[in-house]
This record gives C-alpha cells, structure tokens and sequence, in this order.
C-alpha cells in the first residue's frame, strides 16, 4: 500500500494528522532546514492524516452509464464497461478526490435481470450499497426518462434518508436538457445534466456531491464513542462464516445449510468474550439461485465491500480443506486496501490430515505472502476447536492498527536505516530518505520526505523494517513518499 507523489502546494488550512502541536512545529523546522516548502508539507500530512473516508454509492438500474460515470469521477478506466447490462465485477470499491476532498465510490453496476423481475435484484443490490454509503449519486437515462424500476430505487432511498444527488446521465447536449428536466418529477431535487461518456456536467454534479457528503463516515469507531468494536466476517460462500458466528455466541444465531450463500440480510451480532462486547457482522454470501449464478458472485462482493467498509478489524474466514483460492485472494485484497485491521482464520482445521497442512502451509507462503503480518487462528467452528485464539488474535490486530510511533522515534529508526542500508544508486545519483512522520493511525500512514525518487522495492523494505522495529501485526501499513523538487538554500 504505498504511493508516491510529487509535491503540490495547496493555499486552503490544513490539520496536522495525529501530530501534537509541538511535534508539528519541530517537524516543520525540520522540514524548512531540508528546502522544502511547507505548504506542500502541510499538504502532506493533511492527505495522509486522514481517518476512515466518506462513501459515495453510484446506484442506478442496468445499463445507465453507471461504470462509465464511475470511470469518470475517479480519473481513470478500472471499472468495467460495455454496452449491456451486468458486466461489472469483483472490485467494488475505489479511490477519489475533487476539489481537495477525497473519499470512496462504491460502483453498483452488474445487476441481473432474472426471471422473478429486475425490481428483486435492483433493490436487494442497491439496499446493500446504500446501507455502506454516507451519499448517494442516483444515475437515470435521461434518454429513457424515469422508469417503474427508477420509481422503485427513489423509494428505497427515501426509506433509507441518505443524501442523494439526482444525475441525469447520457444528456450530450443542450437539446438534452430538457429530458433532464422531466426528472424533476421523482422528487429527488434538482436533476443534474451529465454526460458520464464525454464528461459534460460531471464538475457540477460533483460540486453538489461534495455539499452533501460529510467530512467523515458516520461510523465513529473505539469504545468510547462508538460502541463496541465492529468485526466483519468475510469469506467466499459456504466457508463457514454463519457456523462460527454461531459457535461465539454460543447458540444459534444463524441458519446454517450445506448450500452456499444461504444468508440473506445482513446480520449484526452483540456478543460478549472475554468481558468485552464486540459487534460481529455475518456477510455470508447470498442465495444463489441457478439462473443467478454469474451475478451472484458479484452480490457477494458487494455485501463484503459494505460489511468492511462498517467494520474495524475484518476476520478472513479461509477454508483449509481446499485449495486458496483466486476468490480468497480477492476477499484479502479488499480488506486491505479498505485499511481495516486482518486476521486469517482457517476454518474446517480438524478435517485436514498431515499432507494437506504441508500443502496448506506452501500455499499460504505463495499464495498469501504478502500479508504474512496478518495473525493467524486454525479454527474448527463445527467442533468450536481455538475459538479462544480468535479475540487475542483480533486484539492484536486492533492494537497494530491503533500503534503510533512518536516522530523523533521514527526519524532516529530512518536515519539509521540510511545508514545502513542506502538507497541503490540509480542514473548515478542516489536518493535518500531524509525524514519522514506518521501523520495517521486506523491504518498506519507514514509520509516519508526525499531527496530523489525512491523504488518500490526500496519502500517494501522499509516497511518490512518498520514491522520488525515497531510490531504493526495485523494491519496494513500505507507509505506515502514525497520528493522535493528543487532544493532550496539550507540553513
């Protein structure tokens, strides 16, 4: 999870992540001695200092330009588009800013349109990203006009009270306008004219998205004000996610069936371990009926996008009895790049015998290498074997997630680390890592100023080392690198 960025000034105020006052001042000075300019460092550590970020859900019925539209608020082409409905896959979720603001859009495209009614599918996809989202983009072709299926969205979003701005897509033009118009009828507000394909009136329509999503999730998470802390059970269908939902609580919360994806609605469960009241939410995946079985997948996806997105720390359940699978790796991959806290439980432990567990543990050095800091539980939730292993393992992880190092702690650790290990020469200059600070906690955000531009490889070592000097289990860590462009007179 790293990025590296060129600095660019910014005029607005800025915050100072989880730096204190006085280590603010003491890391600017720093920051001035080095040239560089401190409006840039300022920006820095606004960018990496944030919390948890907004969610804007794009919500609309099949084939309205939704993909398109969600290309086009993130400034690039990663959600899939083509000409006919249902074609969005796997990833959900992605990262945007405008206007300085950044937050997350969940892109709700790939309904089915199966026998029983679009209105079924429309609603129950649409129910799953409005639940996770703090604002809603609502996309009609304005073409078309308001269908008996728009009609059947704008009443879920009024029963769900989240803020929604009306976006009406495929208007090329100024004759279009006026079918944009029409739109006024579904009692949404004003209808944004946008054409998601060429770009025409997306500024504006994200001008108003920006009025009404706010600063932060509404979820507050940590004991005091929050609540409990919230834990996502996520896995592929039929891992066992319901099972050992049931073995925690200590009775049948769940129904639980030999066919995959036989949990609907979301389940939000209150149980005490330990002395401690933890929220476990169940996001099994849903039913999966025969002529449903390619959207179904995506329905998963979707409710464990949402289920993260709400959660602190998110319980990878695994089935060791089979293979690791590319699902499994695409479940992992979301948590992460959600910045939530990880624990892989291997579920079915008590039915493996001594060759699968040497092919198990090959896999998961293969295949799961790369979250290796994510503790581990081997878990039976038919027999209840190491559930007592499951609360310290989320402990653990919550605790990493939460760490800080101080920023003179962290600028001693780099500058011996330099040291000792410098940068690779590249082009016949070599690049150093001059200072850096952790601007953010809930995942750990470190901002590392210098000289030059620093490889990937380079960072990935970094951020080995700073796992070995500072714990950080359970948690993904995000490096951001800032380069200075011109050196300016050192004092």
């Amino acid at each position: 999870m790293n990025d590296q960025i060129h600095s660019e000034g910014s005029g607005e105020a800025h915050d100072h992540g989880a730096l204190g006052d006085a280590e603010y001042a003491e890391f600017m000075e720093l920051a001035a001695e080095e040239g560089f300019d401190l409006e840039d460092v300022e920006g820095a550590i606004e960018a990496a200092g944030h919390g948890p970020l907004p969610v804007l859900a794009v919500v609309g019925r099949p084939n309205v330009g939704k993909s398109t539209l969600v290309n086009r608020i993130i400034g690039r082409r990663e959600a899939v588009v083509e000409d006919k409905p249902g074609v969005t896959r796997d990833r959900v979720t992605y990262e945007a800013e405008w206007a300085g603001r950044r937050f997350k859009v969940v892109d709700t495209g790939g309904w089915e349109q199966d026998v029983l009614g679009i209105d079924a599918s429309v609603a129950a996809q649409a129910e799953y990203a409005i639940e996770a989202a703090d604002a809603v983009v609502f996309v009609v072709d304005a073409k078309v006009g308001a269908t008996d299926t728009d009609e059947a969205v704008v009443r879920l979003l009024r029963k769900a009270g989240k803020p929604v701005v009306l976006c009406a897509n495929k208007v090329d033009g100024p004759s279009g306008e006026a079918d944009a118009a029409y739109l006024w009828s579904l009692g949404l507000g004003e209808p944004h004219p946008v054409s998601a394909l060429h770009g025409r009136g997306t500024g504006d329509m994200l001008d108003a998205v920006l009025e009404v999503l706010p600063d932060a999730p509404e979820q507050t998470f940590g004991t005091a004000v929050g609540g409990p802390r919230r834990i996502a059970l996520i896995g592929r269908p039929n891992v066992g996610k319901s099972s050992l939902l049931n073995k925690v609580a200590g009775e049948e919360r769940v129904v639980v069936n030999e066919l995959a994806g036989t949990t609907r609605d979301p389940v939000d469960e209150l149980i005490e371990l330990g002395g401690v009241t933890w929220k476990f939410v169940d996001t099994a995946g849903i039913r999966k009926r025969v002529h449903l079985q390619q959207g179904a997948d995506y329905y998963a996806s979707l409710r464990t996008a949402a289920a993260v997105e709400k959660a602190e720390v998110a319980v990878v359940l695994i089935d060791a009895s089979e293979n690791i699978s590319v699902q499994d790796q695409r479940i992992v991959t979301m948590a992460v790049e959600a910045g939530r806290a990880m624990v892989l439980a291997f579920n079915k432990w008590d039915t493996l015998d001594e060759e699968r567990r040497y092919y198990l543990e090959r896999e998961i050095e293969t295949e799961l290498g790369q979250i290796a800091w994510a503790p581990r539980v081997n878990v039976s939730a038919r027999t209840g074997r190491h559930m007592e292993k499951l609360v310290p393992a989320i402990e653990a992880a919550l605790a990493g997630w939460e760490t800080r190092v101080p920023t003179g702690r962290l600028n001693a650790f780099l500058g011996e680390l330099v040291a000792a290990h410098p940068h690779p020469i590249r082009g016949g200059k070599q690049p150093r890592i001059l200072f850096g600070t952790q601007a953010g906690t809930k995942p750990p955000r470190f901002v590392l100023f210098a000289s030059g531009f620093i490889e990937a490889g380079y960072r990935r070592f970094i951020e080995r080392r700073l796992r070995e000097e500072f714990g950080f289990e359970g948690t993904p860590i995000h490096i951001s690198v800032r380069v200075r462009e011109k050196r300016g007179k050192k004092k």
